[in-house]
């Protein structure tokens, strides 16, 4: 009997370390998400953004997202950039469209470090509604419906966050499946 303790032991000490190293590195489009990298650092390693990296490049903002900061990024994915109206990726990632480009990706972004808690914190005492404004000086709404984390933006279109709290060293990113549009 006392050989299978140390045994048993080791195997649920294991299993609670990879759950704790999971939770604090967590996956976002097959990477792991790593709380001592900046937000661009970990975006360019995520499947899940190569659309939103290359907007981001485009627009001119690596720099800015590498910045001390911090941020909350609400993150759109690529299927969240799919659903948008055919060739409308492409339009704004035109160099003539730079100025639209920045305003669209500078409204998915918060100035300050908000956790999920943060904005759950908010919306209550905005009695159910949060209203943040983005590095674009436009605003938007946060609200749960259920347990879901909701974002509407200027023009009623909204988002649901799909991955929480994916900690940066310059802020925090959260995981959305729409774009966002400011007026």
């Amino acid at each position: 009997m006392k050989r299978f303790i140390l045994p048993v032991f080791v195997i649920v000490a294991m299993a609670f370390s990879t759950s704790v190293y999971a939770q604090k590195n967590p996956m976002v489009g097959g990477a792991a998400m790593y709380a001592n990298k900046d937000i661009v650092d970990n975006a360019v390693n995520s499947k899940d953004h190569t659309t939103l990296v290359a907007a981001v490049k485009a627009a001119g903002l690596v720099e800015t997202l590498k910045s001390a900061g911090p941020f909350t990024v609400f993150a759109p994915t690529n299927e969240a950039f799919d659903k948008l109206p055919a060739g409308t990726v492409e339009t704004v990632l035109k160099p003539e469209n730079k100025a639209m480009l920045t305003k669209i990706l500078t409204y998915h972004v918060v100035a300050g470090k908000m956790d999920s808690k943060a904005i759950a914190k908010a919306i209550k005492m905005g009695n159910g509604k949060a209203e943040l404004t983005t590095v674009a000086g436009g605003k938007l709404w946060a609200s749960m419906d259920g347990d879901k984390l909701i974002l509407t933006d200027e023009k009623g279109g909204t988002a649901m966050v799909t991955i929480a709290n994916v900690m940066q060293k310059n802020g925090v990113i959260h995981v959305i499946d729409s774009v966002l549009m400011p007026n």
